[in-house]
């Protein structure tokens, strides 16, 4: 996919899902600008990958859940590249437990990262992308947020959440030239699911058609899809990359 010439917004960029999706935008020509948390290693990390692939990439240390750290990371984005044409919402946090044993601060700061954090982040950018009448915004959404999962009362809350503001921003923003539309990526190999027993693993491939985890790589090739202007008739979708649990 081309994106020679446009600049890619990504929160959570600095490892995981979201480095993925930096280095698929990245090979594809775009200049990349990315959020992090706190991990300043990783983030290095990422910079000089994306540097090597001979991408323009900035990182941006700030909590996606203030508005002044959003406020910052976009200002960043326009000051740097003049404009901003993609924004990706890849930002997250869990603090599973079951809900009769789940702590108010545990609730509250799950909801701030995944769903506030979505919102002040489209908020913030679509301002941008209305004047220039054109964007893609990519909001990473959940097979938990569309089915529930035990434990993750506040995630899968997060996650339906970020569905709702994604249809209802797409309403909002679809005669603009400004397509919102969710990935919801289903188990995805990471180093909490690489740490599983055999006897947990083997029951978790087994809700899964495929029979396979998903790579971090199948997921930013469906970031970058809604990205690209090979979907520019496509708004208010939720693309599930899930090996087929959500049949």
């Amino acid at each position: 996919m081309n994106f020679s010439g446009k600049t890619a917004v990504v929160t959570g960029g600095s490892r995981g899902l979201g480095r993925a999706i930096c280095r698929k935008l990245a090979a594809g020509g775009a200049n990349v600008v990315f959020s992090y948390a706190g991990n300043t290693a990783a983030a290095q990390e990422t910079v000089k990958e994306l540097e090597d692939m001979g991408a323009e990439v900035r990182a941006v240390q700030g909590d996606v859940a203030d508005s002044e750290a959003v406020r910052t990371l976009m200002d960043t984005a326009v000051k740097e590249f003049g404009h901003i044409h993609i924004l990706v919402n890849n930002a997250g946090i869990t603090r599973d437990g079951l809900a009769m044993m789940m702590k108010e601060e545990d609730f509250d700061a799950v909801i701030d990262t995944n769903l506030k954090g979505t919102f002040l982040c489209m908020k913030a950018v679509s301002r941008i992308m209305l004047r220039q009448k054109y964007g893609r915004i990519v909001n990473l959404s959940s097979v938990v947020g569309l089915h529930g999962n035990a434990g993750q009362v506040n995630y899968a809350a997060s996650k339906a959440g970020v569905i709702g503001m994604t249809k209802s921003l797409a309403k909002e923003l679809a005669a603009k030239g400004i397509t919102v539309n969710a990935v919801a990526p289903g188990f995805i190999t990471t180093d909490m699911t690489s740490a599983l027993p055999e006897a947990a693993r083997t029951a978790l491939l087994a809700t899964i058609p495929m029979a396979r985890l998903g790579a971090a790589e199948d997921v930013a090739a469906a970031v970058a899809f809604l990205a690209g202007d090979a979907s520019a008739y496509i708004t208010g979708q939720v693309l599930g990359v899930d090996g087929g649990m959500g049949m």
